[in-house]
Order: C-alpha cells, then sequence, then structure tokens
C-alpha cells in the first residue's frame, strides 16, 4: 500500500480587478464644508499635539500667524479613507488592509480656518510578497496631491497599503503569538510617562526656531511620548478624521477616465464591508466604528478576525504624530519638507509609543531652495519594539 502525501493547496490573491488600474485617476471622497477652527482643534487634541498655535486662539494671534493655524498634519484629516483611498484600489475577496507608510511634501501653504482642501488621486504600482503575517501581501502605492480653494499646492502623499487574505493573517495568529497580556502600568510608570509627555510639551512651547547654523549632527531632539494607548484614544482619533462624521463627503470622480475607482467593494470580509444604499437612511451602515473595516481598531474581537489580535492604532495618525513632532522642534519659522515613513508595527492597546530623533545631515542648499537639515526618527513602544522608522528633511532659519 502506497502513502500518499497531499501538498497544500497555495493561497494567492486574485488580482484580476487590479492590473488594468495600475497608473489611472481614480476618484473618491471630497469633504463639503471648508476646515474649521473646530476641526483643527480636534485633530491636535486627537493626535495630542497641544501646540498652542493651533489651539489657542489668544496665543495664535499674538504671533506672526495673526491667528490660529493648523498643523502641517491636517492634509491627512482633510482627505478622504486617511489618505489611503489611492493605495486600496481594485476588488481582492476576503482581504484586508492596513497601512504600510506614508511619503508627503510640503510646499509651504498653511492651512487656515475657512481653507478647503481638494484631491487629485492616482493608483501608482504594486507589489506581492510573501509574508509571515498573511502569507501572499500585496504591498500598494497610491499617490495624493492636495489643493487649497485658490488651487495652490498644499502637499503631496504618497501612501502605502498592505492588503492581505484576511483567513490566512487570522490562521497564522502572528500578533496572537508574539503579544502577551495588555499592559498593566504601575501608578509609578504612569507618573513618569506623564513628567516625559509634560517636558516634551514644554521644550518648545513658544515655537523658537533652532538656527541652521547653529544645529550639528549627531544632536538629539527633545524626547516624546504619548499613550498609554486605550480605546478611548483610538476614537478620538477615528473621529478626528472628517471624514468619519455622518454626512462630511460626497463621492467624486475623475473626468474622461472610464470606469474610474470611486468607491466600488474592495472586497471586505464579512462582518467588515459597508452597505451604502442602506447608509443613505441609516449613515452607522458606513460608520467603520460599528460596521465598516475600521471596527478592529476599537474592538479586540474583530481585530482578531484581521489578524491583529487586540484593538491597535491608526497608520495615518502615526505618519501625523511624525510630522507634528518635527513641526514642533522647528518651530515658528521653520518647517517640515519631507518625510518618509516606514510603519513596522501598529501602536496596540495598553502601549505607549516614543520617539527619538537625531539630526544626521546638513544641506546648505537643496532641492526646495532653502537649508535643510535631515532628521532620522525612530517610533517604538515601551519595549524597544519599532513601531516606525521616518526619515525627514526640514527647513531652518539661516
Amino acid at each position: 500500500m502506497t502513502n500518499k502525501t497531499t501538498k497544500p493547496a497555495s493561497v494567492e490573491l486574485d488580482l484580476s480587478d487590479v492590473d488594468h488600474r495600475v497608473g489611472k485617476p481614480i476618484g473618491g471622497g471630497q469633504l463639503w464644508d471648508p476646515c474649521s477652527s473646530s476641526d483643527v482643534r480636534r485633530w491636535v487634541m486627537a493626535m495630542d499635539y497641544a501646540n498652542p498655535l493651533h489651539w489657542d486662539e489668544q496665543f495664535a494671534r499674538d504671533t506672526k500667524f495673526g491667528g490660529i493655524v493648523a498643523p502641517q498634519s491636517i492634509a491627512v484629516a482633510l482627505d478622504y479613507g486617511h489618505g489611503a483611498a489611492p493605495a486600496c484600489v481594485g476588488h481582492i475577496p476576503n482581504s484586508h488592509l492596513i497601512f504600510g507608510g506614508e511619503e508627503w511634501w510640503f510646499y509651504g501653504c498653511p492651512v487656515r480656518p475657512g481653507d478647503q482642501l481638494f484631491q487629485e488621486r492616482r493608483f501608482h504600482d504594486y507589489k506581492v510578497t510573501e509574508t509571515k503575517f498573511a502569507g501572499p501581501t500585496m504591498f500598494s502605492r497610491g499617490d495624493t496631491v492636495h489643493t487649497n480653494q485658490h488651487g495652490t499646492l498644499v502637499a503631496r502623499e504618497r501612501s502605502t497599503a498592505i492588503r492581505y487574505l484576511y483567513e490566512e493573517a487570522t490562521k497564522r495568529g502572528m500578533f496572537e503569538n508574539q503579544l502577551g497580556e495588555i499592559k498593566r502600568w504601575t501608578q509609578t510608570e504612569l507618573e513618569a510617562v506623564e513628567r516625559l509627555r509634560r517636558e516634551w510639551l514644554e521644550s518648545n512651547r513658544k515655537g523658537v526656531s533652532p538656527r541652521f547654523d547653529e544645529v550639528k549632527v549627531g544632536d538629539t531632539l527633545p524626547r516624546r511620548v504619548i499613550g498609554p494607548h486605550s480605546i478611548a484614544s483610538f476614537t478620538t482619533e477615528y473621529r478626528a478624521f472628517l471624514f468619519n462624521i455622518w454626512g462630511t463627503f460626497q463621492w467624486v470622480a475623475p473626468p474622461g477616465i472610464k470606469d474610474p475607482w470611486i468607491y466600488q467593494d474592495p472586497g471586505w470580509g464579512k462582518d467588515f464591508a459597508f452597505d451604502e444604499e442602506d447608509a443613505k437612511i441609516d449613515p452607522r451602515k458606513r460608520d467603520g466604528l460599528y460596521v465598516g473595516p475600521s471596527r478592529g481598531h476599537i474592538d479586540a474581537d474583530r481585530a482578531s478576525e484581521v489578524g491583529m489580535a487586540r484593538a491597535y492604532g491608526y497608520g495615518a495618525t502615526m505618519g501625523a504624530w511624525c510630522t507634528d513632532y518635527l513641526a514642533y522642534w522647528a518651530g515658528h519659522d521653520g518647517m517640515v519638507r519631507h518625510t518618509k515613513a516606514d510603519f513596522r508595527t501598529p501602536a496596540f492597546e495598553g502601549d505607549v509609543t516614543y520617539f527619538d530623533a537625531e539630526i544626521v545631515d546638513k544641506q546648505t542648499e537643496s532641492a526646495w531652495g532653502v537649508p535643510l537639515v535631515q532628521v532620522k526618527l525612530r517610533l517604538t513602544n515601551q519595549n524597544g519594539e519599532m513601531l516606525v522608522g521616518c526619515t525627514a528633511e526640514v527647513e531652518l532659519p539661516l
């Protein structure tokens, strides 16, 4: 009698609806209303970014800006889909998505209350790689151009999305195996976290910019901490992305494009899909805290269904943290020109996130026509595990 072994069936992503969309403009959501001062305040509150320029009217009036201005990171909050829409294109059955990274370019046009941003989006490219997390995994990239109501270029973004088969990720249980119990912080530990948080808040509250000639390679920036992260903090973040508020946007399509991707079904798994038609009557049917693909961020059981083990934070939030951190150090006369952030692992419930950065280069002349310092930034949790690796170029005054 011959013993036969059966080779396990290979797992594959169905990309039949993806390839023909590469390189094409896409549609998406467009916010109805201009940015308000309350939108700015809500955003910095959610990012735990207590820079008074963005929330304290009296302080802001006494600065060169003459009033509240939005942080540079606001661009992602004034966009649909956390900026990932052009990187999530095509129907992949039984798939899910997490953020893989962001690259930003900023052009020196601040966003003020009363401004409105408009987006042009394009699906750039993708590759499929075998990962321990979910087997065949797509890394797809999409581009967004942000302009204001005057047609002025504000920022460009290239977003990376990670798309995978949620059942395969659940089966492999990588995070289930790696994560222990949610950390229970002692009072002494929490007090240490709060001291560090306060020290960072006071490190440049007045917005004084370091001078280009005074900083040197090897200098470190003040350390920052955010957390412990919780269901409350994740929910606060979610609601600060304005498209997540009922009725704030409309669907738009690029002109002249046959079959433009606007909001066709990306292939989300059971209990993670929106009901666009019924949402016209019951808006909760497309509210991600209740039914959509984001519900795993605040629901540990749903997070486990997509391979994430417990409630977890948003990739776009981590990108905004990087920009805010660097902009706070750069002060009122400096600005962040470029960031490239790779997301390694989410911020999980119960963890804290530390920021550590070092100046690694100085450029007296740059493609921007201004002097830049290059900064390497690392975001890690309390165990020293990296969440984000970021390289940035920051403009400082001479």
